[in-house]
Parts: C-alpha cells; structure tokens; sequence
C-alpha cells in the first residue's frame, strides 16, 4: 500500500504531520541575520530571504545530516558541537570547521565559568549586592556575544 506523502492537497505536508514551514528557520531570523553585515541603509526582498532561508535550513538539515550519520555509526543517541565540527571538515567546509571549534571550545570554557560561580553564589549564601550583581550578568550573558574573531 502507497502512502500518501506530500501531496499538494495536503498542506504541504510530509506525511509525518510537517508543513514545509516547520522545517525552515523563521524568516524573521533570517531577515534579522542578514541585515546585520548590511548598511543601514539596505534592503532585503522578499524573494532574497525566501531563498536565504532555504538554503540555510537545507544547509543545517546536510551537515546534521552527517553528524548523526557518524553517531549512528558510533551508537551513540546525541549530536554534539564536535560532532558538527567533524562534520564540517567531512563535507569539506574546513574553513568554518576551524572557527567553529575555537568558538565551541570558548562556548564550553564560558558555561563552566558560569555554572562554577552559581556554584560559588549558592555556597556562599552572601548578600553582598556586589556578587548578587555579578552573578546576575553571568546569567544574562551568552556565548554569542562573544565577539567572532574566527581567524
């Protein structure tokens, strides 16, 4: 028996319950993205995030896609960062497999930076307005403001 899967009466879906939608990045992220290596003054059509927003989902879905190929292949239930970065270099994309690891290596070094001075608030029980505040914009911060000095 044929499944049904796809159909243009359908939705869009994928026959596992998936609009098309559901596997892109939302636009407005990717609109948001690309205004930012823009002047101010540009502007983005439509049609230009429509198609940035394909290939970008496509591209997550193809190194994803081998990244969990490799984990199959090692038992293993769980995608992490190196994983990508084996990934990357595998596909031949060297060039962001080496910036992604150092921002990867700084993203893991933040979090336990973080994750030791809630350890220290917490021990500490000090109502030193001073930690409190430091404690505070640890929590706040994100490895994505680290700046992308990927060179």
């Amino acid at each position: 028996m044929a499944e049904n899967i796809g159909t243009s009466n359908d939705g869009g879906g994928d026959g596992y319950g998936f609009k098309e939608q559901d596997h892109l990045l939302p636009i407005a992220n990717v609109g948001r993205i690309m205004k930012q290596i823009l002047p101010p003054n540009a502007k983005i059509s439509k049609e230009a995030k429509e198609t940035m927003q394909e290939c970008v989902s496509e591209f997550i879905s193809f190194v994803t896609g081998e990244a969990s190929e490799k984990c199959r292949k090692e038992r293993r239930k769980t995608v992490n960062g190196d994983d990508i970065c084996w990934a990357l270099a595998t596909l031949g994309f060297d060039n962001y497999a080496v910036p992604l690891k150092r921002y990867l290596y700084k993203f893991r070094e933040f979090e336990g930076d973080k994750a030791a001075n809630q350890v220290k608030v917490s021990i500490s029980n000090s109502k030193d307005d001073d930690d409190d505040d430091e404690a505070q914009k640890q929590q706040q911060q994100s490895p994505l403001m680290f700046q992308h000095d990927w060179k």
